[in-house]
Parts: structure tokens; sequence; C-alpha cells
């Protein structure tokens, strides 16, 4: 079922104001890169600690960085191929428990498409990526143990319907780029 189903579907709880003394959660921001090449897309294999497993080339938006700067920096690390965006598909929600720790974490994953180069030889890849793989759709769905979160089919499937935006919805202030000014106190 699609998110937008299960948003339909499930009851909506009432909206409550945060406590003032209560820390404020946050999701862990991440960004992914979706390349369909000869009806193939790109997947890394990493090593995890729950095993071997699949993920669109992803990771976390970094500060003092746009999130496209972080999925052209992303791919490059864990593929050592250059990626250039072309297209903003969605941003995905999950959360899960951590099987190591039992920590709750919720992801908000900002998904791209585009294309990459040929890897560069010369690159090595990012600590825990075992290799790059090209697998068709079918050969993803038929594999959902193998997958590091739901998300990386869900945004797979939301390529495939031709859910695509422009890259121009995204709009970073430039204060991101620099450290915040300070107020002088009178």
């Amino acid at each position: 079922m699609k998110t937008a189903e299960l948003l339909a579907a499930a009851p909506q709880p009432p909206v409550q104001a945060t406590p003032p003394n209560k820390v404020r959660w946050k999701p862990n921001v991440t960004v992914a890169a979706l390349v369909e090449r000869d009806g193939k897309f790109l997947l890394v294999e990493e090593d995890t600690s729950d095993g071997i497993l699949l993920n669109n080339p992803a990771g976390h938006l970094d500060p003092g960085e746009s999130p496209i700067q972080a999925v052209i920096r992303e791919t490059l690390e864990e593929t050592a191929r250059q990626f250039t965006p072309e297209g903003f598909i969605g941003m995905y929600m999950s959360r899960f428990r951590r099987t190591r720790n039992g920590e709750d974490t919720t992801y908000l994953r900002l998904a791209f498409h585009g294309t990459v180069s040929d890897a560069d030889p010369a690159l090595e890849l990012d600590e825990g990526i075992i290799r790059t793989v090209w697998m068709t759709a079918d050969e993803i769905r038929a594999q959902p143990h193998r997958l590091r979160s739901p998300l990386v089919l869900e945004c797979i499937e939301g390529y495939l319907s031709g859910q695509r935006y422009p890259l121009s919805i995204l709009n970073v202030h430039d204060s991101v780029f620099s450290a915040p000014a300070t107020k002088a106190r009178s």
C-alpha cells in the first residue's frame, strides 16, 4: 500500500503543541539518488549491522550543504560516479527500531532522479559499501528482505509511476552556507 493510501485509511491523531521545556523531536534527513539505465536501477550493496543490504545511493544531509549538493556528494562517495540530478521525486518518511540497540529512528528522505558517469577507478567506495549493482524493479521487488529500508522500493515505485518535480521546487536560503550571525546585546 502506498503512503498516500495509508494516510487516507489511518485515523489522524490530533495535533498538539510542543510544551515549552520539552526537547523537540527531529527526524534524520537523508537524500537518495535514483538512477535508471536500460531498465535497471543503480543500487549499492552495503555491510550494515543488520547484514549485507541493498540501498539507493543515499546518505545524510550535512550541515552547510543543500539537498542537491548532498545527493551529489553521497552518490560519489558510495558509487565513485558523478551524479547529475535532473529532478525531484518526492519526500518519504520511514520509522524503525534498530536491532542492535532498540533505538527508535525516523528518516525523512529527499529522493532525486538523474544520471551518473562511469565509475572513476581512482576513487574508493565509502566505508561499508561493498559494491554497486544494477537491478530491475522486479529483481528489487523480489528481495524485500535485502532492502535497507522500505523507502528503497517506495522511491523506485514513485519514479516508475511518473512522479517527477523540477529541481526548482527546492529552495535553500543563503544562510545555510554560512554560520549564523550573532545578535549584539545592548
